[in-house]
C-alpha cells in the first residue's frame, strides 16, 4: 500500500520522459495484491470488444498457468495485427505457490489498471508481466520503470557505499552466468549487529552481454536517487536492482523487526 503526495514533476526534451517524485509511506508486505507500479502505454488505446483486447485475455490466460512452472515465460497469442506477445516472470528466489499467486494477481489488476491500452506493464515484489502488439523479447527496455528510496541515510556513507559496490558487482557476475538464469543475490557484514542484502535480477529473454547492460544502467540510479540511502530498488521491465540493510530475499535470516519503511519513490515514464 503507498500513501504519497507529488513533490515534482518535470519533462526533459532531450530524454523525452518525465519524472514524478512522491513521497509515500510503504508497507512492504509480500503478501500484498498492490503493486509496486504499472505502465499504461496511452499511445496504444483499443477497444474493449477488439480482436486484440480478446487476444490478451487469452494471452494472460496462458501467462498465468505456465510461468509458476518455471518462473518464466514468454510467448505470443495470435497471428498478424493482431498478435499479441507477452512475458512475465517471478523472482527467482521465491516459491511455486508465490509465484503462482503473484502472476495471477498480476494478470487482474493489469487489465483493471489498463484496460484499454495494448502496451502495459506491472510489478510486484515477486514478479513482474508485460504484453505488447509489438515484440520486444530479447530487447533491453530501460525507458520505463519504478525506483524505490529509503528516506534515510546511513550514517557512513564511505564505508557503506564501498561495501555495497563491491557486493552488487559479485552479484551481477553472478547474474549474467547462464546457469543463474539472470538472478543474482547475496549479503555482507558491515558491523556485528549491520548485514547489507543485495538482489539482482534480469529477464530470462537477455543475453548475459544485454543483462549486464540493464544491471548497469539500473545501478546508475543509486548515485542520483539512492545516494547514501539505507536501501534502495530500482525496476525496469528488462531487470531488477534492490538493496537494503534487512533479509528481504529467500531463504530469510530472520524476519525485518519493522517493515514500515519511509521511501521516496521515482515513477520514470
Amino acid at each position: 500500500m503507498n500513501i504519497g503526495v507529488s513533490l515534482l514533476q518535470r519533462r526533459s526534451m532531450s530524454l523525452n520522459y518525465k519524472i514524478l517524485l512522491l513521497l509515500a509511506l510503504c508497507i512492504c508486505n509480500a503478501e500484498s495484491a498492490d503493486p509496486l507500479g504499472q505502465f499504461c502505454n496511452t499511445d496504444t488505446n483499443i477497444g474493449s470488444g477488439s480482436q486484440i483486447s480478446a487476444n490478451i485475455d487469452r494471452l494472460l490466460a496462458e501467462l498465468v498457468s505456465k510461468t509458476p512452472s518455471n518462473g518464466f515465460i514468454a510467448t505470443s497469442y495470435g497471428k498478424n495485427q493482431y498478435r499479441v506477445f507477452g512475458l512475465a516472470q517471478c523472482r527467482g528466489d521465491v516459491s511455486r505457490t508465490d509465484c503462482s499467486s503473484c502472476i495471477q494477481d498480476a494478470a487482474k489488476q493489469i487489465r483493471q489498471r489498463c484496460p484499454n491500452q495494448a502496451d502495459a506493464r506491472i510489478w510486484y515484489d515477486f514478479c513482474f508481466l508485460r504484453y505488447n502488439t509489438k515484440s520486444f523479447i530479447g530487447e533491453i527496455d530501460t525507458y520505463n520503470g519504478i525506483l524505490y528510496g529509503n528516506v534515510e541515510s546511513v550514517t557512513d556513507p564511505d564505508t557503506f557505499n564501498k561495501e555495497l559496490g563491491t557486493l552488487i558487482d559479485q552479484i551481477r557476475a553472478q547474474a549474467v552466468e547462464t546457469r543463474n538464469e539472470g538472478l543474482g543475490k547475496g549479503k555482507t557484514k558491515l558491523s556485528t549487529f549491520v548485514t547489507l542484502y543485495a538482489l539482482v535480477q534480469c529477464t530470462r529473454d537477455l543475453a548475459p552481454v544485454d543483462c549486464a547492460q540493464c544491471l548497469a544502467i539500473a545501478v546508475g540510479n543509486f548515485e542520483n536517487f539512492c545516494k547514501d540511502r539505507k536501501g534502495c530498488r530500482v525496476l525496469y521491465s528488462s531487470c531488477y536492482v534492490r538493496y537494503e540493510l534487512y533479509p528481504f530475499f529467500f531463504p530469510l535470516d530472520s524476519k525485518p523487526n519493522d517493515t514500515l519503511a519511509d521511501t521516496v519513490m521515482a515513477i520514470l515514464p
